[in-house]
Formats: structure tokens, C-alpha cells, sequence
């Protein structure tokens, strides 16, 4: 593998559609939306409040976007926080001193993020092709609960491909990165729109569709049962053929009985079933419940940042960068998501609840076949849906590949510091590209795919008896599947991996507000709107968020185990960056503080 011998730069090649086509691929609705719904599914009882969860994570977004925006006016160059803290410090008069320790938090804080995400995208993309997988053969593996064994074995040579890409220079991936976009952004508004127009075709008490998750398809009538013993329980089973499809129940001329559609809020048990109205699709229901879903909901607006360590590779930096920032954002965040999470939220029904979407692999795709099938006809929604997830899988290596380039360069320029070990500076001759930290987050990435989807179906999404002895029997399908209340009992590995990541997320973007307070003051061209009061609120929200992880358990809002594990995991590595940057520092002869500003 070549290497640089000499002093090899970065080349300064990306305009302003570059810049933000990359730092829109790692926002990427077409694949969070799919996704991410899922996983704010299962975080206990705040399903109600997602859409104004998402409303409020934007907004915390949107501040930290200013600052960002603000600080690569002042600074553009390659490391994006971890640059602007040394910068911000070492040009103020009195806090010049701390610019190591700055840079040093900042960048260690930020891997929390950027070598966790990339761990979150490969263990979703096992589930989504273990989805698909189960969709095609059903006879082989379960669409809603695919085999963890097969999904890690899809997300570890999934991120070895997507660094493959990313070995080969940053170019390359932003070709790929602009086709994704177009194309992902195209097909999930298509898709939005359909979800709105069946609810709006679909009055209560109409006959409308209900989705069996054993079968994959969608059904216009109700289903018959018979009385099983399940586990020394009396259970009413769904009455199947031979090849899995529900029977229809009968009325008294021996015609299917149609399905008929209602909106309840609540079933028998308490638990959230649908909106019975659009305003209920934005309420907060209970701030407790949105401060939750926002926990969960910063995982699919980040990535604005991302081309702000892309500065050694723009060619107006100073100009572009601030304006793809906030344009990146206000695209994907403001326009997108709202809409396709109202949409989708406000599709739920008694034919597929919120329950029905804890319980599913892909929510999102079980809709796209309810939906194919009531405008294209009965079979035509599985078809629908495999149309739309090829868009989905497109956008997953979009966002995947953002995600390890963005990671990477942040790992470079510490490297470059030798703030971590010196070989992550290094180029590759031939491609310009940090080929070291790329491969060595590949590596990383592999290992928490694998434990991400590892319990993916723990806690709140622990399947029901009778489905775990449904599913299809074989190492690939069924191995790591146990009984409900053990399932249930266990935290649930991918929530847990996204809060850590988000945790290192909420870290992160709380250094970068202050960061910016700090570079303005006493600045020239200091504004008080942009320079302190977004940014104070960047800091007092995300540190908010923050509380929530620890807050929230304790009051009963969502699921316990998995945010105070999160918590841990943060912990954990905040001590590990403690015992590291003081033994190289002794190692180096380095000082904490700076000593000369030259």
C-alpha cells in the first residue's frame, strides 16, 4: 500500500455543491427515515411524541450549525471542531494557554461520535437487509426479525466495502454522494405523500388494509383465529395455511369479513396505538416523552458539521463551508423530515400500530407495502417496497461513507498533532486520502455493528413467544433468539449503541457552542445574536439532552438500561482520554498548557 515519504496535502478540490452534498449524505433521510423510526419505536412509551422530538432536536441542530457556520468564517481548515477549538483559544488574549487541553477534549470527546456512528450505520444496515432478506425468502429468515447472526455478517462486510470507497479519495465519494441524494430524497417524498394519502382515503370505519408481519403482506380482510396454549397461556392464534397466510374470517354466507380501519390513541393495555388526528401528530403529550425521542432523534440531523472537516479539500473554504452548513440542514432537517415523519406518523391505524412497528425490523417498509398494495393493488407493494429500498441502501452507503471521511480526517489532524498516534497522519500517496484512520474505523466499525445488532430485539422490541417460534429455524435465522421475557429483559444493543453515539454527539456539539463564544469574544466582528445567544442555547439544549439520559429513567419516561449504559460507555472513554493524554504527554514531554503562542 503506498504512503506518503515526503510532505503529501490534501488537494483543494470541492465547490459549494460539493461540500454540501457530502454533509447531506450523512443527514440522509432516505435511509434514517427507514431506520430510525424503528428505533424511536422502541423507547418504551414516547412513540406519541416523535415528530415534536425531532422538532426540537432540529432546533438544537440549527444552533449548533450557526456556530459552526461562524467558526469556519474565522477558521477554515481540515479537523472541523477539533481545528476550531486550538485556533479559538490560541487567538484569545487570556485563554491562549489552554489551546492543547481544548483540542484535546474536543477531539477526543468528538470520537465518541464519529467512531460509534459509523457502528450504528453498519449494524442498521444488517437489519435492513435482513428485512429484505426475509421479504424474498421467507421460507429462510424473518422480515421482521432477521437472524443476528446473518445481519452482522452483512454489517461487517458492509463497512469494510463502504472504507473501500472512502480508501479511494474523497472525489469519488462525492460523485456517489450527489447521485444518492437526488435519488433518495426523490423516493421518500414519493413515498410520504402516499402515506398521507391513505390516511386521508381511509376514513374510520372505512375498509382499508392490516399488515401481517409473519406473512410480509398486507390483507383487506380480518383475520380468522383458533385458541393455542402458548407457553401453559390460552393465546388466539392467527389460522394459517401451509405457506404461512393468514385465513380470512368468515362471515355467515361464507364471504372474508373486510377490514375496517379506526385510529385508536390507546389499546386495553395503555399502550400507543395511533394519532386520532393531525394535531396529535405534533403535540408534545408530554415534554418528558420529547426530551426522549430527541435523545434518540439527533442521530439523523447530524452530519451538518461534516464538511466543515473537509477545509483542506474546499476551494473557497472560508466562503463555501458556512453556507453548506446551514443549507445541508435546512434541506434535509427542515424540509424532509418533518414532512416524511408527519407523514408516516400520522399514517399509523389499527391495521399497523406503533406496537406493529416496535415489533418490526423496518416499520418503514411494512407501510410502503400497505400503502403499494391500496394504490397499485393487492402483490404490488412488496414490489413498491423493494423499488424503494434499493433507493434506501443507496443512501446507506452515502451516509456510511460521509460518516468514515468526516471520522477520519478528525482522526487525522489529531494525528497530524500526534495528539494519537502519529501513522493516523499520514496520507496515501496515490488517493490524498487518511487511509489509516479509515481502515482502522472499518475495523472498529465491524466489532460494534456486530454487538449492535447482536440484541436489536431486546428490552420494549423482545418479540412474543409464539413469533420467536415462528421464525424460521437455522444459524443464520434463529440463533440469539431466546424466549420473550429473557429478550425483554435484556437492554436492547442498537438504542444502546445510538445513545452513546448520541451522547458523544450532544458532547460534541456542546464544545462547538462554546467554542464559538469563546472565538467571538472581544472579536471585531462579535454579534450578540450569532455569536452568544444561538450558541448558549446550543449549549443549555444540548446539555438539557444530556441530562435527559440520566434524568428521564429515573421519572419513567422511555427505557432505563439503555441510556445509563450509554452513560457508561461516555464515562468509560472520558477516563481512558484522561489516563492516554497524560502518559503521551509525560511520554512526548509535552505540557498541558500551552507555553508560547508562536
Amino acid at each position: 500500500m503506498a504512503e506518503n515519504t515526503g510532505e503529501v496535502k490534501m488537494t483543494p478540490t470541492l465547490g459549494l455543491t460539493g461540500l454540501t452534498m457530502n454533509a447531506m449524505a450523512l443527514i440522509a433521510p432516505g435511509a434514517f427515515l427507514w431506520l430510525t423510526f424503528f428505533i424511536q419505536a422502541t423507547t418504551g412509551t414516547t412513540g406519541p411524541s416523535m415528530w415534536l422530538g425531532i422538532f426540537l432536536a432540529l432546533l438544537l441542530c440549527l444552533a449548533t450549525a450557526v456556530a459552526y457556520a461562524e467558526l469556519s468564517k474565522l477558521y477554515p481548515g481540515p479537523g472541523s471542531s477539533y481545528f476550531f477549538a486550538e485556533q479559538s483559544f490560541l487567538n484569545h488574549e487570556k485563554a491562549w494557554k489552554y489551546a492543547r487541553l481544548s483540542k484535546f477534549i474536543v477531539g477526543w470527546g468528538s470520537h465518541l461520535y464519529y467512531w460509534i456512528y459509523p457502528g450504528v450505520m453498519v449494524g442498521v444496515t444488517g437489519i435492513f437487509v435482513g428485512y429484505v432478506a426475509g421479504t424474498l425468502w421467507p421460507n429462510s429468515m424473518s422480515a421482521s426479525n432477521p437472524g443476528p447472526v446473518f445481519m452482522g455478517l452483512v454489517a461487517i462486510l458492509f463497512s469494510l466495502g463502504v472504507a473501500y470507497i472512502a480508501h479511494r479519495g474523497v472525489n469519488g465519494s462525492t460523485g456517489v454522494n450527489i447521485a444518492i441524494n437526488v435519488i433518495q430524497i426523490s423516493a421518500l417524498i414519493v413515498f410520504s405523500v402516499m402515506a398521507l394519502g391513505y390516511r386521508m382515503n381511509h376514513p374510520p370505519g372505512s375498509v382499508a388494509w392490516q399488515f401481517d408481519s409473519t406473512s410480509g403482506e398486507a390483507y383487506p380482510y380480518e383475520f380468522a383465529t383458533t385458541s393455542q396454549v402458548v407457553n401453559g397461556t390460552a393465546t388466539d392464534v392467527i389460522t394459517r395455511d401451509a405457506n404461512m397466510v393468514p385465513q380470512p374470517k368468515l362471515d355467515a354466507s361464507g364471504k372474508p369479513v373486510p377490514y375496517h380501519i379506526d385510529y385508536p390513541y390507546y389499546d386495553s393495555t395503555g399502550a400507543f396505538q395511533s394519532h386520532p388526528n393531525a394535531k396529535s401528530v405534533i403535540a408534545p403529550h408530554k415534554w418528558g416523552w420529547v426530551f426522549v425521542q430527541a435523545t434518540v432523534a439527533i442521530l439523523i440531523l447530524v452530519g451538518f458539521e461534516s464538511c466543515t472537516a473537509l477545509g483542506g479539500e474546499a476551494k473557497n473554504a472560508k466562503r463555501d463551508i458556512p453556507i453548506a452548513v446551514i443549507l445541508s440542514l435546512l434541506i434535509q432537517g427542515a424540509f424532509c423530515y418533518l414532512f416524511e415523519y408527519f407523514a408516516t406518523c400520522y399514517f399509523l391505524n389499527s391495521g399497523y400500530t406503533m406496537a406493529s412497528a416496535a415489533g418490526s425490523a423496518a416499520p418503514i417498509g411494512d407501510m410502503m407495502i400497505m400503502t403499494g398494495d391500496a394504490l397499485f393493488g393487492q402483490g404490488h407493494g412488496r414490489a413498491f417496497m423493494l423499488i424503494e429500498a434499493v433507493t434506501v441502501f443507496l443512501a446507506l452507503i452515502g451516509t456510511t461513507l460521509s460518516c468514515l471521511n468526516t471520522g477520519a480526517r478528525v482522526t487525522y489532524a489529531m494525528g497530524k498533532d500526534n495528539e494519537v498516534p502519529e501513522h493516523f497522519g499520514m496520507l496515501h500517496e496515490k488517493n490524498l486520502s487518511p487511509h489509516r484512520a479509515i481502515w482502522t474505523l472499518a475495523i472498529i466499525s465491524c466489532f460494534i455493528g456486530v454487538i449492535a445488532v447482536s440484541m436489536a430485539f431486546g428490552d420494549a422490541a423482545a418479540p412474543q413467544d409464539a413469533t420467536i417460534q415462528a421464525l424460521p429455524h437455522g444459524l443464520l435465522s434463529s440463533f440469539g433468539y431466546t424466549t420473550h421475557d429473557k429478550m425483554a429483559a435484556l437492554p436492547n444493543s442498537l438504542l444502546t449503541i445510538t445513545l452513546a453515539s448520541n451522547f458523544g454527539t450532544f458532547i460534541l456539539y456542546c464544545l462547538s457552542c462554546v467554542i464559538c463564544m469563546v472565538a467571538y469574544h472581544n472579536h471585531p466582528n462579535f454579534n450578540m445574536l450569532k455569536h452568544f445567544l444561538i450558541p448558549l442555547f446550543g449549549v443549555l439544549a444540548n446539555l438539557g439532552c444530556m441530562a435527559f439520559y440520566l434524568i428521564g429513567p429515573f421519572m419513567g419516561y422511555g427505557t432505563a438500561k439503555e441510556p445509563l449504559l450509554a452513560i457508561g460507555i461516555a464515562a468509560v472513554w472520558a477516563i481512558y482520554g484522561g489516563i492516554y493524554f497524560m502518559r503521551s504527554s509525560k511520554q512526548a514531554g509535552r505540557t498541558t498548557l500551552v507555553t508560547s503562542r508562536t
